[in-house]
């Protein structure tokens, strides 16, 4: 199948070095220029913008998942990218898809060209699943908007809404994105809940570590992240279960500390057994004054745990990392009871994403 695109267009497959120690090629440069700038366009944050040195960790292929990263140019200037990571897990049937084009370049029929290249290479690779998680903003005039299939949240039907309508996406699942500003009264509080939920879990305690993981913890750690691919509300995406292992999590902390981020981990074990049973983590890049990102959080139901180690996990983060000023977070718009762990610590919404599916016949 030859899809052309339009006049002046070019989609460039982003070629990376197989020498381990190699830096951020121009072209490596040039796509992590065009990402950020997309990130700052689409969301008016910065949270997610990454150097080119950070984000060369995350671009190549691994055991878990098959990567592939093009470029947009337009007349030999990038504006654009796209994106095809697709998941090990269930045999390469689950594939995640982005398509992003700067504002300066729209109108054009460049976008529905690139994907329907992203597309091609995805049913080609053997992929019968695509999932897209895409930001979406209401206009100066109030847009129509389009319902959950899950009952909780909505999205408005905006550009992007509309563009992935058309190319055979469906809505399946709305995400919620919170932060929490810093402040001494949210250092008081957090201490008040933290001992609250201890007081409700006496058959646990509190562990931490940094990366690289302790011996005794990677397989309980492996275990906890292993469910949580499965825990978390799903919706009808479907997602895979993630297989974690000891080497998995190796190559993960290996990945992590190569982009430069510091990661902090919050555990509450069974006194008992010495299970590991709830978790959450703590992530932040180079720039100590940069936000953080609180990255999955996993419980056992009914003792407080959640916010038990959320709480702990904020408190101990805040010792090490004074100048970073907000924490982010994602949770499905349903998960209403890590929603008000949330909302009791202090997180509030700042955004809202669309989680859609197309299945490739």
């Amino acid at each position: 199948m030859s899809i052309s695109l339009p006049a002046g267009a070019t989609l460039r497959p982003l070629e990376l070095s197989a020498r381990a120690d190699a830096g951020p090629s121009p072209a490596v440069r040039a796509y992590a220029a065009v990402r950020n700038e997309l990130l700052i366009e689409t969301t008016g944050r910065d949270d997610d913008c990454l150097t080119a040195s950070e984000l060369l960790s995350m671009l190549s292929p691994t055991p878990d998942r098959d990567r592939r990263h093009w470029t947009i140019e337009l007349d030999g200037d990038a504006v654009g990218r796209c994106a095809l990571d697709i998941l090990r897990d269930d045999g390469g049937e689950t594939g995640f898809v982005t398509v992003a084009l700067l504002r300066r370049a729209r109108g054009r029929g460049i976008c529905p060209a690139a994907y329907a290249v992203i597309e091609q290479a995805a049913r080609d690779a053997g992929v019968r699943k695509l999932l897209n998680w895409s930001e979406h903003h209401d206009e100066a005039t109030p847009l129509p908007r389009i319902d959950s299939p899950t009952g909780a949240g909505s999205a408005p039907l905006d550009r992007t809404a509309r563009f992935l309508q058309r190319t055979g996406f469906r809505l399946e699942q709305v995400e919620r994105g919170s932060a929490l500003i810093w402040a001494e009264s949210a250092a008081a509080r957090l201490g008040d809940l933290r001992d609250d939920a201890a007081a409700h879990a006496p058959d646990y305690r509190v562990v931490q570590w940094a990366m690289p993981t302790p011996d005794e913890y990677v397989d309980g750690y492996a275990w906890m992240k292993s469910r949580m691919s499965t825990d978390v509300p799903d919706a009808q995406l479907g997602m895979p279960e993630e297989i974690w292992d000891a080497d998995r999590l190796r190559r993960e902390e290996s990945r992590l500390t190569q982009r430069g981020w510091t990661l902090l981990v919050t555990a509450a074990q069974h006194v008992a057994t010495g299970e590991l049973c709830a978790f959450n983590e703590l992530a932040i890049g180079q720039d100590d004054s940069a936000g953080t990102h609180h990255l999955v959080l996993a419980e056992h139901r009914g003792h407080r745990l959640g916010m038990l180690v959320k709480t702990a996990g904020l408190l101990a983060w805040r010792d090490r990392h004074p100048l970073s000023p907000r924490v982010t977070t994602w949770n499905a718009e349903e998960n209403r009871p890590m929603l008000s762990i949330n909302e009791a610590i202090g997180f509030a919404p700042i955004a809202y994403e669309g989680a859609w599916r197309k299945d490739l016949a």
